[in-house]
């Protein structure tokens, strides 16, 4: 079972958490209940893993078909619910962007694949009531 160590180093919410493998995340909460910047929001990491999760996904699928990545971007823009605590993400929009040889509609297919199939934290925040739209550009600048 995967396990994550929390220790607070940074003011009263800066926080550090490590993993098994000795990786480090530093989080903190907003300036307005007392945060200082130290890190990123929790709900912020969030989309974070989102990103990654399916970065991945896209970025095997790709190989798999013998596409030529020479850089690749996400951007994930998210809304949470208004007034309501706990405040869900409720509407995400994530954003991916193929640089090199790739055909568009292996991009495509692989981003649909790893948002609706593959992605465990893209079913997770569904299955929380998220929305997750995507869209997709090759070679754009």
């Amino acid at each position: 079972m995967p396990s994550i160590y929390l220790e607070r180093v940074s003011g009263d919410y800066g926080f550090v958490t490590t993993d098994e493998y000795g990786n480090e995340i530093k989080q903190d909460s907003s300036p307005e209940i007392g945060g200082n910047n130290f890190g990123a929001r929790p709900m912020q990491l969030l989309l974070s893993a989102l990103a990654g999760c399916s970065g991945i996904d896209v970025i095997l699928i790709l190989k798999k078909q013998r596409q030529t990545l020479t850089d690749f971007k996400i951007v994930v823009n998210g809304e949470r619910e208004k007034d309501k605590e706990p405040s869900l993400w409720k509407e995400i929009k994530i954003h991916f962007k193929f640089y090199g040889e790739v055909e568009e509609d292996k991009a495509l297919k692989a981003v649909d694949l790893s948002i609706n199939k593959y992605c465990s934290v893209a079913e997770t925040l569904r299955l929380a009531g998220a929305t997750i739209e995507t869209s997709v550009s090759v070679n754009e600048l």
